[in-house]
Formats: C-alpha cells, sequence, structure tokens
C-alpha cells in the first residue's frame, strides 16, 4: 500500500509543539539573564536575539534547538567598497581596544555563572548549552557587528565571528535581512514558502534516518535557501504534493549546471548560494534534490 504523502507533508509542514516552543522559549530568556547579569558585559551596547530555523519559523521537531546570538556593537568590522571609502571611514575611526576574544571570553564567564560549568561547552563558533526537562539545549555565538560599506556615508549592518579554530578565518552572516526576505516571501506566497521549507527538512532528516549519505551530508540551512530560490508561483497548487513536486522539480533542472544557478543567493541576499567560500557545492545540491524526488516516488 502506497504511502499517503499528501498526510505526511501535511504533518510535516507544521512547527513544533507547544511545548517544544515553551522550552525554545525557556532557553532563550534564560541567556538574556545570564548576558544582563554580566558586571563584565553590562556596561557594553549589547543586542541579544535569536537567528537560524527557530527566529525565521522553520524550525522542526528534529531540530528545534534554538541559536542565539550575542551581538556587540561597541567593535566592528569593516568590509569597503573601494580604497577610497576605505581611507575615508579609517581616517574618520578610532581603532578599538576591545577585542573580539575579550568579549567572547566574558559570555563564556556569564554563561558558566547562569548555568554552571557542567552545561557549557566552548566550540570554535558557538557555546553550547545542554538541554534539560525545562528547556531546548541552545547553541549561543559571539557576534561584532559587520559593517559592509556601500559608500562613505552608508553601509549594511550584518554580523562576524572569529572561529577559535580560524578555519575559516571569519564567518559573515546577515540574519536580519534573511528574517525579512523570508517573512516576504513567505507572505507573497499565501504563507506556503515556510510550510515547503518545513517539509523538505523533514524529509532530508527522514532519509538520513533511512541512511541516505546525501541527506546527511546536506545542511537544513541550504535546503531553505534553495527553497528560497524557487519563484513564488510555484507554490501556489492546491495541494501540498503538487507544490513540493513543481519547487523540486524547478530545483533540479536549474542545478544541473552552474549557468542556471550562479547568480542565487542566501535568503538575506547578500551572500551567494554558490561560490567557493561555501561549505557546500552546487552539484551536493542537486544530487539532494534528485534523491528527494526518487524517494517521495514522483513521476
Amino acid at each position: 500500500m502506497s504511502r499517503d504523502w499528501e498526510a505526511v507533508f501535511t504533518t510535516w509542514s507544521q512547527g513544533p509543539s507547544k511545548t517544544e516552543e515553551e522550552k525554545i522559549e525557556n532557553a532563550e530568556r534564560q541567556i538574556r539573564e545570564a548576558i544582563k547579569s554580566s558586571d563584565a558585559l553590562k556596561s557594553r551596547n549589547i543586542t541579544v536575539f535569536t537567528q537560524g530555523s527557530y527566529r525565521n519559523r522553520v524550525n522542526v521537531r528534529k531540530d528545534s534547538d534554538v541559536d542565539i546570538g550575542i551581538l556587540c556593537f561597541d567593535t566592528y568590522f569593516p568590509e569597503y567598497a573601494d580604497g577610497n571609502v576605505k581611507n575615508f571611514v579609517e581616517k574618520n575611526s578610532v581603532d578599538s581596544t576591545y577585542t573580539y576574544q575579550t568579549f567572547k571570553r566574558e559570555i563564556e564567564e556569564a554563561l558558566v555563572a547562569r548555568f554552571g560549568k557542567e552545561a557549557v561547552s566552548r566550540g570554535n563558533k558557538s557555546f553550547d548549552i545542554k538541554a534539560n526537562s525545562y528547556r531546548v539545549e541552545a547553541d549561543v555565538a559571539a557576534f561584532f557587528e559587520h559593517r559592509r560599506y556601500t559608500s562613505v556615508n552608508n553601509y549594511l549592518s550584518g554580523v562576524e565571528m572569529i572561529p577559535d579554530d580560524y578555519n575559516p578565518p571569519r564567518v559573515r552572516n546577515w540574519p536580519e535581512q534573511h528574517y525579512t526576505n523570508g517573512v516576504w516571501k513567505n507572505d507573497n506566497t499565501n504563507r506556503h514558502f515556510k510550510r515547503v521549507v518545513r517539509i523538505l527538512k523533514n524529509l532530508s532528516n527522514e532519509m538520513a534516518n533511512n541512511n541516505i549519505e546525501i541527506a546527511e551530508q546536506t545542511p537544513s540551512f541550504l535546503i531553505e535557501c534553495l527553497a528560497w530560490n524557487a519563484p513564488n508561483n510555484l507554490f501556489s497548487y492546491s495541494t501540498l504534493m503538487s507544490t513540493v513536486r513543481e519547487v523540486l522539480a524547478f530545483l533540479f533542472n536549474n542545478t544541473m549546471s552552474d549557468n542556471t544557478c550562479s547568480e542565487w543567493g542566501e535568503v538575506s541576499e547578500l551572500k551567494y548560494l554558490f561560490r567557493v567560500s561555501q561549505p557546500w557545492t552546487r552539484q551536493q545540491a542537486h544530487n539532494f534534490i534528485n534523491a528527494a524526488w526518487d524517494y517521495v516516488g514522483y513521476k
């Protein structure tokens, strides 16, 4: 007897349960309190924000941890449009004495003071806060502001970190732009965009559980970005089965070669999706889409 994929997709399109959401909110609140209680950090211009799948409302049950960013505006990392902009900005700026390494160490001290040393693990890019019966697991990342100057007076504001192992040397992201664009696309697809992302992420998780290697290797962030690049009209079909089919078909056809997807961007539209700086390739994305199509049994 064939599987009722429409029923499966309907279940997968929903977000985590109310209980899971409450545990996510508890973790977020406790991390905010940890930073607020720190004597070293209380004088800093800091914003604590949720990011990733939870903030963008594309989290699924298997991935229902929470990503928290702690962003300090007292120091920024610049990126310049050209040498003239660089010279002007540097001439009118003062080098900061507050280093990223100090900031990350002070965050670690604040988290340990709140959660205890056994609950906090320091990774190259973030701190892991262990889950308990009250909260979900949390990844906490330290950021300075990243400024991409487009002229001497204008810049785009993102976030930047320095991994402990310098591999890569810097990580730059655009969480606010990602969030805004995701909301826009969801609104313009009758709220189907984020449902399809959840379906594809759940599909990938099930494929990975069944030892399909390409699914194990494909990050959920890449899956969200692939769906972002599908035209809005493909999200308007009357059933989830037909909607997912058309999205996958478009992605399959357009990832067959570099020529048809070289200009695709992440959801923020401030980073190219397929460039050498990314940890994945266009071929990897194509292979995943092909495997997902076959797994569902589309013809």
